[in-house]
């Protein structure tokens, strides 16, 4: 599993015309699930997802959590990360789980950051769909959590 986590100032998810979800300071959390990820993959990086002390503290340095900040998290699931460009120039995306794989290990992560933060901190996108993303880095600051 690989975790793409995107530290915000705010972010949405679009799917056509219906707005999914948006979130002020916090994380935007692009979600892949490689072949071999299990339920319990999913649990461990949701806790290091929510501990990763990314945000500043009083003194400017990277000491705290988006619990810490009071921050919210959009999961939005996206396979392409795991896209293999070794060979030519269109991406492979063979090591990637299939579908009726990932999809409930997603839902399992989700699940599990809704446990942690709170139900009403944590919004996703359409696993599958077609979406919109729109984010205001701040930092910029992106981390790559991966198991």
């Amino acid at each position: 599993m690989k975790l793409w986590i995107q530290r915000v100032l705010s972010a949405s998810v679009d799917v056509g015309d219906e707005r999914l979800s948006e979130i002020g300071r916090g994380f935007l959390i692009l979600l892949g699930v490689g072949r071999g990820d299990t339920p319990e993959t999913a649990d461990r990086l949701a806790k290091r997802a929510v501990a990763l002390r990314i945000f500043e503290d009083a003194e400017g340095k990277t000491n705290l959590s988006v619990a810490d900040v009071g921050g919210s998290v959009i999961v939005v699931s996206q396979f392409t990360l795991y896209a293999d460009t070794k060979h030519g120039n269109r991406p492979g995306f063979s090591p990637a789980a299939p579908p009726e794989v990932a999809e409930p290990i997603y839902e399992r992560f989700v699940a599990r950051m809704r446990e942690l933060l709170g139900p009403d901190r944590v919004g996703t996108g359409r696993f599958g769909a077609e979406m919109k993303v729109s984010l205001v880095n701040d930092g910029p600051f992106s981390v790559e959590v991966a198991e």
